[in-house]
């Protein structure tokens, strides 16, 4: 049995940071796990502007303790009126880093989301001639689809649609949920199709948010679906495939929010981010892949350079807190909160 985990730095590819007090309070989570993070625009209002982009990444940086090393890589959240000599721009000058489509009404804070493709096609098109990512919240918004169907229909109506329309185009399949999306991405033989996965789903099924009675903290979006799912999401993150890595869709709210009669979506897992997963890969067997997952692949898609220090984890007790509490009042239940992991960090 191995007893230490060492791999160079992961880098987290799908990452909400809030902003403000919030910022302050996760950012350190994130930081000491993951040398880079590919941060989310989805603030209110969201980052669809160069100039928002690099008042955002500095308010990240500043918040940073002392001592501590973390890049923050930006995107842009699409609009329907998004220019797109403001994403060449942007992309150009090494601010964004990629975009971000949310269908609107998709989820938190996608109330200014995109209302069609073809209504951001000279975008994509834009997208496409740079090589710049377009990172997809891959759900249907229309109110007949069943929310645990939601992924599937997506993929037949307008992902499959959309790599049709705009054949170079790279895509991110954020937080695949479903073995749809796993056939899906087995079959495509492009390289210019990837996604990623959270330590949820490849931990839990559905049946986590009814057990015992309503568990809010096990709410998100995409949300978790049946069993046959989350072991396809498992075979094939354990794979050692390159099309899929880390992306923890870390998504902090405050407890009073969760617990809520219209709770909010969304899993703050930083705290224990790689200790989740690193668990899914040992109950696996796949040990020896981890690295790949965490630390190679997603760079590697991005065109980044791999990082060059090292991470180690020792398998050892990591009791996880009930809650964290923030500095001015309030706080976070954070994922797994009151249980134990078998791996911590080591310092």
């Amino acid at each position: 049995m191995t007893d230490t985990v060492t791999l160079r730095y992961p880098d987290d590819f799908h990452l909400h940071l809030r902003d403000g007090e919030m910022l302050k309070a996760v950012l350190g989570h994130s930081a000491r796990q993951f040398a880079r993070a590919i941060v989310m625009p989805n603030l209110r209002p969201p980052v669809t502007r160069v100039a928002e982009a690099r008042a955002y990444r500095e308010r990240i940086l500043a918040a940073l303790a002392r001592g501590q090393q973390f890049e923050p890589l930006m995107t842009a959240y699409l609009c329907d009126d998004t220019p797109p000599d403001e994403l060449r721009r942007g992309f150009e000058e090494g601010v964004f880093a990629a975009a971000k489509l949310y269908p609107a009404g998709a989820t938190t804070h996608s109330e200014f989301g995109v209302t069609s493709i073809p209504r951001v096609g000279r975008v994509l098109e834009a997208m496409q001639a740079l090589g710049m990512p377009l990172l997809l919240h891959g759900e249907s918004t229309d109110p007949a689809v069943d929310v645990f169907d939601r992924e599937a229909v997506f993929i037949d109506t307008t992902l499959r649609p959309l790599l049709q329309d705009f054949p170079a185009l790279k895509v991110v399949m954020e937080h695949i949920t479903t073995e749809e999306a796993v056939d899906f991405l087995s079959a495509d033989g492009s390289g210019r199709l990837a996604a990623t996965v959270t330590p949820q789903h490849l931990l839990f099924n559905r049946n986590a948010i009814f057990i015992g009675g309503i568990r809010p903290h096990h709410y998100c979006l995409p949300v978790l679906k049946r069993e046959r799912h989350r072991l396809a999401l498992r075979r094939f993150a354990t794979s050692g495939s390159p099309k899929i890595f880390l992306g923890t869709d870390s998504a902090p709210h405050l407890r009073t929010l969760k617990e809520a009669s219209c709770g909010c979506a969304g899993i703050f897992n930083a705290p224990v981010a790689l200790q989740s997963y690193l668990t899914v890969f040992d109950e696996e067997g796949a040990l020896e892949r981890f690295e790949a997952f965490a630390s190679v692949h997603g760079a590697r898609f991005y065109g980044l350079p791999l990082n060059g220090s090292t991470l180690t984890l020792r398998r050892a007790r990591c009791d996880v807190p009930q809650d964290i509490a923030l500095p001015r009042g309030g706080s976070l239940h954070p994922f797994l909160g009151g249980s134990t992991l078998p791996w911590v960090l080591e310092d």
